[in-house]
């Protein structure tokens, strides 16, 4: 029987202080005749402000860098979340895919969130609205509702974006956006090889950092 080695995905989410990353099979490893594909691996890492420091490293130790030409797809979340971390993963994401030739995959970190939230059946069909508190700054939302049509089953209605209060924002469920790194890096692999088998394009050039205030200018 031929055998055929796995085309990997790998994920990186380091829109909080830990850096969640994960490396899955794609699902043409699993074609018939080939071995059964290995188990998603997920790691998470809390470094803080020692991301830019170590996220190599991290990387490197789920999958070694000599074996990055394996790779065949990437998926990272954009955020919105801390301003750095963010933008560290992102940019790294985007390097490596134009390097190597790869889809890129951007989600938004409370897509992930909702996803998550609808998988375990906190949530139900109807729409709500994830909330992240900036300090003096104001409150970033996004609305999310149940869509068999869109992607994993989630649709994000309304992006995320600043509001000044919390009477701001239109009436509705209201959650708190809480990052669980590796549950939301798991959502990533699930919704990144979803559409890898959608055979969907993803150029790297079109992922960018999500945040919806800039901290130049700001107190």
């Amino acid at each position: 029987m031929s055998t055929v080695a796995p085309s990997w995905l790998l994920a990186l989410h380091s829109t909080s202080d830990e850096l969640g990353l994960g490396l899955a099979p794609l699902l043409s490893s699993s074609a018939p005749g080939t071995l059964d594909p290995p188990s998603p691996r997920i790691t998470s890492h809390p470094l803080g402000r020692r991301l830019s420091n170590d996220l190599l490293a991290c990387v490197e130790q789920l999958l070694p860098a000599h074996q990055w030409r394996e790779l065949g797809r990437l998926a990272v979340a954009t955020g919105p979340g801390g301003f750095t971390g963010t933008r560290l993963s992102v940019v790294f994401a985007r390097t490596l895919a134009q390097q190597l030739a790869l889809p890129l995959d951007g989600f938004s970190s409370f897509l992930l969130i909702a996803q998550r939230l609808r998988q375990r059946a906190e949530v139900g069909d109807q729409p709500f609205w994830l909330l992240q508190e900036l300090p003096r700054r104001g409150i970033v939302a996004g609305c999310y509702a149940a869509d068999e049509w869109a992607l994993g089953g989630m649709a994000e209605r309304e992006a995320p974006r600043l509001f000044g209060q919390l009477a701001d924002l239109p009436p509705g469920v209201r959650l708190e956006a809480r990052v669980d790194p590796a549950a939301d890096v798991a959502q990533l692999l699930r919704l990144s090889g979803l559409a890898a088998a959608a055979e969907s394009a993803a150029p790297w050039a079109s992922v960018l950092p999500l945040y919806p205030t800039s901290p130049v200018g700001q107190p």
